[in-house]
């Protein structure tokens, strides 16, 4: 069985211009990470020029599909019928992309069944992160 899920979803990035442009992004969840699910935006969506990947609260990707949500660098809220945004807050600036809710819960759907809610302390490797980091103070 495998334990990440990968799914590509269209992304509109909001920008200050009126006009939005579809970007690619892709969701992932690791159920060796539980708790934390990611976004990744590849090189030529990103203004570095480089692969960006935003990894936050899978709990807060829940929420924010129903009612806003986040309080720090990420944050997610339902738009519309069927569009969330979710916000990234840097020291750059904030940008802002809308995704469909359908996608959205299929992602987090097939986490589930990987890892359901509630149950994520059962696929944390305290042993290895702990060796991980002892091996990097060194």
């Amino acid at each position: 069985m495998s334990t990440v899920i990968e799914q590509a979803v269209r992304a509109r990035l909001v920008a200050s211009a009126p006009r939005m442009e579809s970007v690619p992004a892709t969701l992932r969840y690791d159920r060796r990470d539980p708790f934390a699910v990611q976004m990744a935006f590849p090189a030529q969506a990103a203004l570095e020029g480089v692969e960006v990947a935003w990894a936050f609260s899978r709990e807060l990707l829940t929420a924010g599909m129903d009612e806003p949500a986040g309080v720090g660098d990420v944050r997610v809220r339902p738009f519309g019928y069927d569009r969330t945004v979710v916000e990234f807050h840097a020291p750059e600036g904030v940008a802002m992309v809308h995704v469909r809710t359908s996608e959205v819960r299929r992602f987090l759907q097939r986490a589930q069944h990987l890892v359901p809610a509630g149950c994520e302390h059962r696929f944390l490797d305290l042993d290895r992160d702990l060796a991980e980091l002892l091996r990097d103070a060194r």
